[in-house]
């Protein structure tokens, strides 16, 4: 492992809501800047104002409520999801020239990165073939499993954008105007839900600390 390539990492903290255009004016910016080598990598924690965001595959009947909140369309894959306060979206910008340049595995190390930051709290999460994201298990309802993050990403010349979004206490309700990623047979989840309270800040330190084991087998000989 290359602990190098981890400390060349920018880690970012936004202390106040970012609104969602500036989240992706700042993405576009600084994916042009890491493949000109001009800016590092980037990992950048922020939270949004309530809104909904739209991907590459979105069915605008999955669009339940579109006065609810305000709607961006956004060029990550995926379907509809929200962002809202009390929820951790974590924008993921490396250069994958340095970590194997296999989507794939990218996307599993996301999903791999989420449940070992979950596991922390002492929350089982899993994955499922067809349903990209993480899904916590409904204890006492047999087959019910619910999201707890979501996992949205774009990549060019080799960079990623977008990222996660980890539902630490956010106001579930307010996923009742989409239906999630497109999935109506499941529901979502937070750490608050599955009876956790826990700070962003502590949330923010878990996810530090688990980074390196989830993109450690990525980085290049």
């Amino acid at each position: 492992m290359d602990a190098s390539r981890f400390a060349a990492i920018e880690w970012r903290y936004a202390d106040a809501p970012v609104a969602y255009e500036e989240a992706v004016a700042f993405m576009e910016q600084r994916a042009a800047d890491i493949r000109a080598g001009s800016a590092p990598e980037c990992l950048w924690f922020v939270e949004h104002p309530p809104l909904y965001t739209a991907g590459t595959r979105a069915q605008p009947g999955d669009l339940v409520d579109p006065d609810r909140f305000p709607v961006h369309v956004a060029g990550r894959g995926g379907q509809y999801t929200y962002h809202g306060p009390g929820q951790r979206v974590v924008y993921v910008m490396l250069d994958l020239t340095h970590w194997g340049r296999d989507l794939r595995r990218f996307v599993h190390a996301l999903e791999d990165w989420v449940i070992r930051t979950l596991a922390r709290f002492n929350l089982h999460g899993e994955v499922r073939d067809g349903r990209v994201g993480v899904w916590v298990p409904r204890p006492g309802y047999p087959g019910r499993e619910d999201k707890i993050a979501a996992i949205g990403v774009r990549v060019r010349h080799w960079v990623t954008f977008h990222g996660i979004s980890l539902n630490v206490d956010p106001d579930l309700g307010h996923y009742a105007g989409i239906v999630p990623c497109g999935i109506s047979e499941h529901g979502v989840t937070s750490l608050l839900d599955q009876g956790i309270v826990v700070p962003m800040t502590e949330v923010d330190v878990a996810l530090r600390e688990t980074f390196p084991e989830a993109f450690g087998p990525l980085q290049r000989s």
